[in-house]
């Protein structure tokens, strides 16, 4: 059971999210809060699998939340899944912060709960908006992390190299094994190795370095979406 915290601050959207994750079998609601430090405050006492967080409405500081969130002193990190506005500048501040993924306003309810079971299963969500985002913030120049993200490439094999393109793209640890023709297993220790080499604490970040290094260049095609 993948238990849920919900973090808006629009009172009838808390009631219809509960609504429609607790009508979802293998998914359950653990709390609900109204801005970012009560998030911040829920999810160390109850310890959810995903928070699901509108920075639109859960105070100024959307990015200092999720870092808040994804780096818990205790040690408890959930996935944050992020709810955005078509205009929202935030996304790719989040991303770097340690948000799972984010999701537009209009999304369906369908693919609600379909991102919810991927980001608790540690993949990525890689959606248009997150695809723009990253290809902005690489355009503009905003893209630069703390030491060069060339020099973390070249630690990189070519297999994982690979690897990491597949997962830049939003494929699962099973598709990759099925692209790439190896096993699950392997995939997993792969992507372990990478995360370990290139210093990320998850796959989203390991999206954000495959745009930062170059590994993966922004292209025109992933822009009409």
């Amino acid at each position: 059971m993948t238990s849920v915290l919900i973090a808006t601050g629009q009172s009838l959207q808390r009631v219809g999210l509960r609504m429609l994750l607790e009508s979802q079998s293998d998914l359950t609601v653990a709390g609900e809060a109204a801005h970012g430090p009560q998030a911040v405050r829920l999810s160390a006492l109850l310890r959810p699998d995903v928070v699901l967080l509108d920075g639109r409405s859960t105070g100024a500081d959307t990015v200092e939340t999720v870092r808040r969130l994804a780096h818990a002193p205790d040690g408890h990190a959930p996935h944050v899944l992020l709810l955005t506005s078509g205009d929202d500048t935030q996304p790719y501040g989040a991303l770097r912060a340690g948000a799972a993924g984010h999701l537009p306003e209009d999304a369906t309810a369908d693919e609600l709960v379909a991102a919810v079971r991927v980001v608790a299963a540690g993949d990525v969500v890689v959606s248009p908006g997150l695809t723009r985002a990253l290809i902005d913030a690489v355009r503009s120049g905003r893209a630069v992390g703390d030491s060069a993200p060339g020099n973390r490439l070249d630690t990189l094999t070519g297999r994982e190299r690979d690897v990491l393109t597949a997962v830049a793209s939003g494929d699962s640890n099973a598709e990759i094994a099925d692209r790439l023709s190896i096993a699950p297993t392997t995939v997993k220790s792969h992507v372990s190795n990478i995360l370990t080499k290139i210093g990320a604490r998850g796959r989203v970040q390991a999206v954000v370095f495959a745009y930062e290094s170059g590994l993966v260049r922004p292209t025109q095609h992933v822009l009409h979406a």
